[in-house]
């Protein structure tokens, strides 16, 4: 009898321990979406996707009728894309009756079906291999301290040269109209992500393709360089669907991958910084889109922070921004209203290893009752995420996407959507002294004294600020001198002046230095403004795509800056890039972006806005992402690199 027991027993235990190093047993649905992703290539997905988009699809889309988007026309998109206008964009309410899974299964089998849209590789490899090297750029923030700050040495671009600077090849990557994910440099390699699931390994001076990958998901975050215990470098990553990856940058074989969900609405907006061995990922929630839906209950999901053993992709901690959501009532049309709710990180975190301490912007609340967690500036315990202490910039603040189009899920008094996108700065004067600084999309710049529990130090109003104005996605500092782009588009609101430009504030007290404003120099038809922000990814639709190139409705400074000893460098909305003089904001170079580009890969692409990456500089080379059309900006495909030629 025993025998028969053994047998059986012996077959469990090794899928015990398999199930267990797998995480089935912390948490089977995360565990067991992670093990699908990895395993998506040999498992039949596209072909159960097929099925429901002949079933909840075909009708429109396969009947030319409708004229509606072919299949063949889908599939030549990213998976991002089609999942976008499922979730929260035109596609939203013909998609609402599908849960999130089906959804992603749709998407798959459409990019699945394209053809030959990557024949361009084969010709576009490098003919010689890819070496190793020296770690050149390893974060969003090029640094731990988030001051996005290259030392003139390193830049190899000064004051002398910069009006050298020419085209020395570019990069058209199909399927994408968004660029947002910043490259990371190892050696001669420039390693950049997609929105339609593709890494790749460039040589940086020709950019040819040493090696590429792809992945279920867009690439969404920056490229994070981090090491393991062995001090060989991993790949580090956030797809569209908040899962983690660490990549061997030789082979582009993943390590490891992990869930970084603290609901089915969690995403990776900000980029995952690294320290000591520890990942910490910023989680962010697209239910400030959803919300604006109907028959969306509002709102159940909230920001926070992860904590990831950067060997392993074991979860050691998570800081949740708001405590859990619970049933506070129903609204007049019925609909249950739920909360506390929002308060999402946006930023990269800065890390102070000094004071151990993680430093991070949060978001609005979503949904009421409002929390003191929410427009502030929170710093973290490095080693068990506990909140140390808070600084609150902008009091009940509750808003979603509802609030656009006067939905059942617009709270009462909603505010005025004055989230921190930009990241923190730890700045440090002269005297040793040092200094948060914080931009926020009301076009105030805040910096705080860490060492006094966040107390505020300075405040200086740069802009009146608006839901997509202010300050996006970050500042520079070079010493004393921080750089503010500043977003601010054209609104209709009572009271409200944009002021889209480049400022210099004193970083020890906030004094400025100078400004330069940036303009339309073109007639935009005001009656073809695109709707405000998330509005516009329900709405779609527009100007044709050639009378938005002649003349963006959009010009001012979303993107993050990227600054040296002497230059600042920073990308418009309307697609020109441009490197400022540093002491007094002259502009020494521009370059219009937003045109077409025959790609050096021998495929046809178009520059647009650009924004949330800022630039890459290194050893003379500039690296711009051109394209971004969330909201209603131009958009665009190409990687550009721009080198000085004295």
């Amino acid at each position: 009898m025993k025998k028969r027991f053994l047998l059986p027993l012996l077959l469990l235990l090794p899928l015990g321990y398999w199930l267990a190093s797998e995480g089935f047993f912390r948490d089977p649905v995360q565990a067991g979406e992670a093990w699908v992703m990895r395993h998506a290539d040999k498992l039949p997905l596209a072909w159960f996707g097929g099925k429901l988009y002949d079933t909840h699809c075909a009708g429109c889309h396969d009947n030319p009728a409708m004229k509606a988007p072919t299949r063949q026309a889908l599939g030549n998109q990213s998976r991002e894309a089609i999942m976008v206008a499922l979730e929260f964009g035109k596609m939203q309410p013909m998609a609402a009756h599908l849960s999130q899974q089906e959804r992603r299964l749709i998407a798959l089998h459409l990019t699945d079906s394209a053809e030959g849209v990557y024949d361009w590789l084969a010709d576009a490899s490098c003919d010689s291999p890819m070496t190793g090297g020296a770690i050149r750029l390893a974060n969003w923030g090029l640094g731990l301290h988030n001051r996005r700050f290259v030392p003139t040495a390193a830049a190899g671009i000064n004051r002398d040269n910069v009006d050298s600077l020419e085209l020395a090849w570019s990069l058209a990557l199909p399927r994408v109209t968004d660029m947002r994910s910043q490259p990371a440099l190892i050696g001669d390699t420039l390693y950049v992500g997609d929105r339609a699931g593709m890494l790749y390994a460039l040589d940086r001076e020709r950019g040819c393709v040493h090696r590429h990958r792809e992945i279920m998901a867009g690439v969404r975050s920056a490229i994070t360089v981090a090491e393991r215990a062995t001090g060989t470098p991993l790949l580090v990553f956030a797809d569209s669907l908040a899962n983690v990856f660490a990549l061997d940058p030789n082979s582009l074989e993943t390590v490891w991958q992990a869930p970084a969900k603290l609901f089915e609405s969690s995403v990776v907006t900000g980029s995952i910084s690294y320290h000591a061995g520890r990942l910490y990922v910023p989680v962010s929630s697209y239910e400030v889109a959803v919300a604006g839906g109907p028959g969306h209950a509002c709102c159940r999901s909230h920001g926070g922070v992860i904590a990831l053993d950067a060997a392993s992709g074991e979860q050691l901690w998570a800081w949740h921004a708001t405590p859990d959501a619970r049933l506070q009532g129903h609204r007049a049309d019925g609909s249950a209203w739920y909360g506390p709710s929002g308060a999402s990180v946006w930023t990269t975190p800065a890390i102070d290893a000094a004071r151990n301490r993680l430093y991070v912007g949060t978001g609005q609340n979503l949904s009421r009752p409002a929390t003191d967690t929410s427009d502030a500036i929170v710093a973290l315990d490095l080693d068990s995420g506990a909140p140390v202490w808070r600084y609150q910039a902008t009091v009940d603040d509750v808003w979603n996407a509802a609030c656009q189009n006067a939905g059942a899920n617009c709270p009462s008094q909603p505010g005025p959507d004055f989230d921190f996108g930009a990241s923190i700065i730890i700045s440090e004067a002269a005297d040793g002294r040092q200094l948060l600084l914080a931009g926020q999309k009301s076009g105030m710049v805040h910096a705080l004294d860490p060492a006094a529990n966040g107390a505020l130090v300075w405040q200086t109003r740069v802009s009146q600020g608006s839901t997509n104005g202010g300050v996006h996605w970050g500042m520079g500092l070079a010493g004393n001198r921080l750089i503010v782009p500043v977003a601010d588009p054209e609104r209709d609101i009572p009271g409200y002046t944009p002021a889209p430009g480049l400022y210099a504030l004193d970083a020890t007290s906030g004094t400025p230095l100078w400004e330069h404003p940036v303009t339309r120099d073109c007639d935009f038809p005001m009656e073809h403004a695109p709707l405000v922000g998330l509005a516009q990814v329900r709405a779609g639709g527009g100007q044709p795509l050639e009378e938005q190139y002649r003349c963006s409705y959009y010009y001012g400074l979303s993107a993050a800056t990227t600054v040296t000893p002497q230059l600042a460098f920073s990308g418009g909305l309307d697609g020109r890039m441009r490197a400022f003089d540093i002491r007094n904001g002259e502009v020494l170079w521009e370059a219009a972006t937003a045109v077409p580009f025959r790609g050096n890969n021998g495929v046809d692409g178009h520059g647009g806005a650009i924004d949330v990456s800022g630039q890459v500089v290194n050893d003379g080379w500039l690296y711009v992402l051109s394209g971004y059309s969330m909201f209603g900006q131009l958009p665009g495909n190409v990687l550009l690199a721009y080198r000085v030629t004295r």
